[in-house]
């Protein structure tokens, strides 16, 4: 069968998403965890495929991987949820043959911003110009065979505390794009840049601007949505908000 699960990480816990020998990433020690509990043989074997590669320092509350195991589901997850302090798994579901966790239906990421006295309604309006179909070339980090063309459909901002809080919401991302927009809002509101050379940026993606690259530390995955539900264990899940807490907790100490 092939087994969906969502899980929950601390970014600054490892050295990046993607696996790398000998070196602690996320995904690499899932699929070791995988191994050692005899849930799959191999990555290859398996299928296994992850929803989303996150930046160094990038934390989740809902990431996804997906992968083919001959192990019942629940025994899958009691395994994995009493098998790493670092890694949150909470959520599981049998999935078709052929999903790929990749394609899906929403991702929602979130952004703190320190609120060092900025202009809330200039990040609105601000904000506002990324939202709908764009060129996004001069706000990511495009590679070869990607399509620069990206629909974000909505940006939400909310004043918490030191922060303004920056929900992103597309079905896809490029590299680097949501961390790319961040830094040029932060330009744009705090008098470094206007408005308009935003808007030439976009309408311009061939000529090449680079307005810089916001940290990684302040950013979350914070959900991927697709055409079913996970099956949860609301214990766990309780605790995706203390994670989340502890990443904000760390931001204002810098």
């Amino acid at each position: 069968m092939r087994i969906a699960i969502k899980f929950a990480y601390d970014g600054k816990k490892f050295q990046g998403y993607a696996r790398q020998p000998k070196m602690k990433t996320v995904e690499g020690e899932i699929i070791n965890l995988l191994i050692q509990h005899n849930l799959i043989k191999d990555s290859k074997e398996s299928k296994f495929r992850s929803a989303s590669r996150t930046d160094r320092n990038v934390s989740a509350l809902g990431n996804v991987v997906a992968f083919n195991t001959q192990s019942q589901k629940k025994h899958v997850f009691q395994e994995l949820k009493k098998s790493s302090n670092d890694i949150l798994f909470y959520g599981i579901k049998e999935v078709e043959p052929e999903f790929y966790p990749r394609y899906a239906k929403l991702r929602i990421y979130r952004y703190y911003l320190k609120n060092d006295n900025l202009n809330s309604k200039k990040l609105l309006s601000t904000t506002a110009l990324f939202i709908g179909e764009h060129n996004f070339h001069n706000f990511a980090r495009v590679e070869t065979d990607k399509n620069p063309i990206r629909t974000i459909d909505n940006i939400l901002v909310t004043e918490q505390n030191d922060f303004f809080i920056i929900d992103f919401y597309a079905q896809t991302f490029l590299w680097h794009q949501i961390r790319r927009i961040v830094s040029a809002l932060e330009k744009a509101i705090s008098g470094k840049l206007e408005k308009e050379q935003i808007i030439d940026a976009l309408a311009n993606p061939d000529k090449k601007v680079d307005f810089g690259l916001a940290p990684a530390e302040p950013l979350i995955l914070r959900d991927i949505i697709y055409d079913f539900e996970f099956e949860y264990d609301k214990k766990l899940l309780g605790r995706l908000s203390l994670l989340e807490k502890n990443v904000v907790s760390s931001l204002l100490n810098k």
